[in-house]
This record gives C-alpha cells, sequence and structure tokens, in this order.
C-alpha cells in the first residue's frame, strides 16, 4: 500500500479531509510505537509507506500504558479532542490492517493490552480487504451457501452466515479469526468483529457442537436442526472458497464431534 492509499484509508474510515488524515496517521503510529518493542516497531517501518518512516519512533524499552492513555497522547499529537482521536486511531489501526495484513497486524495486537481490543476489533470491521489475499464477492459466497443448505435461499443466507462466523470467531482463537477474516469477502468481517468483541482474551473458547449450533440459533431465532443445517452450508462454503492452509488450521482449532456436520 502507498502512501495516498494509506491516507485515504484513513479518510474515508475517519470522514476527515487528507491534511487530517495525515496528522492523524502520523500521531497514532508515534504513540503506537511507545507501546510497541523496537523490533516490532521495525517490522512495521519495513511493510509501510516511507513517508509514514519518521512517524515511528521506536524505543528500547516500551512503555506499559493502556487504551487510555493512548488516546490521550493521540488527542494531545493530533490537536483533537478525545472522541476525535478515538475515530482517527480507530480509521488509522484500519489502514494498518489492510496495509501490514493479518499476522503482522495480529503480532501488534499481541503487545497491547487487552482494553485496546474493542478498539482494534472495530477497526478490522471497517478496514478495507488487506491487498494480497485473494477474496470472493460476498453475493457469491450467499448463493454457494444457499445451493448448500436445505432451508435457505439466496435472500436469508446472508443472516446465517452472519450468524455462524460471530460464533465460530468466538470457538476459535483471536489470531486464527482475524487470518480466517482476511480470506473472506470483506463484508463478511463484521460478523467475525462480533465474535471477537464476546471474547475475553485470546483464546478460543471451549464449546462443544450443541452449544455452538444453539447460540446460532439464538442469533437467527431458529431451531438447532435448521442451525445445523446452516452451519454445515457455510463451513462447506469455506471450504471450497478459502485457501486450504487457512480452512486447515480452523478446521483444527474444532472437536472432532464436529467433523458429523460436514457428513450430515
Amino acid at each position: 500500500m502507498n502512501y495516498q492509499a494509506f491516507i485515504e484509508t484513513v479518510r474515508e474510515a475517519a470522514h476527515v479531509d487528507d491534511d487530517e488524515a495525515g496528522r492523524a496517521a502520523c500521531a497514532t503510529l508515534t504513540t503506537l510505537s511507545e507501546r510497541i518493542t523496537a523490533g516490532e516497531t521495525a517490522d512495521m517501518a519495513e511493510r509501510l509507506p516511507p513517508e509514514l518512516g519518521s512517524c515511528l519512533k521506536p524505543t528500547p524499552r516500551p512503555e506499559p500504558f493502556h487504551v487510555d492513555t493512548f488516546v490521550e497522547r493521540l488527542a494531545m499529537r493530533a490537536h483533537v479532542d478525545r472522541p476525535s482521536a478515538e475515530r482517527d486511531a480507530k480509521a488509522v489501526f484500519a489502514a494498518l490492517w489492510a496495509a501490514l495484513g493479518p499476522d503482522e497486524f495480529h503480532d501488534i495486537r499481541s503487545q497491547l493490552p487487552r482494553d485496546f481490543h474493542p478498539l482494534l476489533d472495530e477497526a478490522i470491521s471497517i478496514a478495507p480487504a488487506p491487498e494480497e489475499p485473494g477474496q470472493r464477492p460476498v453475493e457469491h459466497f450467499h448463493r454457494a451457501v444457499a445451493r448448500r443448505s436445505r432451508t435457505l435461499d439466496v435472500s436469508s443466507a446472508a443472516r446465517a452466515v452472519d450468524a455462524v462466523l460471530e460464533i465460530l470467531a468466538v470457538r476459535i482463537s483471536r489470531g486464527q479469526a482475524e487470518d480466517l477474516a482476511a480470506q473472506l469477502p470483506p463484508q463478511l468481517r463484521t460478523a467475525i468483529g462480533r465474535g471477537l468483541a464476546r471474547k475475553s482474551d485470546e483464546h478460543a473458547v471451549p464449546m462443544p457442537l450443541d452449544q455452538f449450533l444453539d447460540a446460532i440459533a439464538a442469533l437467527e431465532g431458529v431451531d438447532r436442526d435448521t442451525a445445523r443445517d446452516h452451519a454445515r452450508a457455510v463451513l462447506l462454503v469455506m471450504r471450497e472458497t478459502i485457501p486450504e492452509k487457512e480452512w486447515n488450521d480452523t478446521w483444527d482449532q474444532l472437536p472432532d464431534e464436529y467433523r458429523r456436520l460436514l457428513r450430515d
């Protein structure tokens, strides 16, 4: 991602002009580099446009501040009020997701305390697709799910897909959910973001198959058998459309009893 594309992403996500987007980007990156290790800052600098390099200030000892301090420092540096600073931070993290990709973004997230997670999850939900992974249009995904389902048509598939992805994001680790989101049509990342917002930490939430299906059923307002049909259809389409490694990494985090879904 070049500099102009990065600034355009910030501008569109924050609904500000180019000048403010540029100030927000630099102020956010400076503040972030005070919070993470010098090594991670260097890795980030290698992936970002060189025009942003001067904004990164590697420090030998990261300062252990929380998200409130992060937003306060950003507000002071960008000369904006606190709500605007929070909005701008979200927009810049969205641009970072698109520019760095999910793996590098997850490395940054892992160095930040848990109170950053809601901000980061919201950023992922509004971010454009990362540049590298192949994507399929969301309409194709919904049509494929409807074809695989016994109970869905195209008009009702979107709600089922969102419900399954939201609960799946709870069931697998945060890092894997983010990796998975990068391989799906960008409109589906909001559902995964909602699932991540339910989690209290980075880990997968243990969930027997019946509990998984009941959670989907509750979101959709359907019975368990219908939720089973919808989960099966979504998982089959995922297996067919995302890279094999990403599918295997996701599937390996699910208990053996989940395999019954694809044999039904």
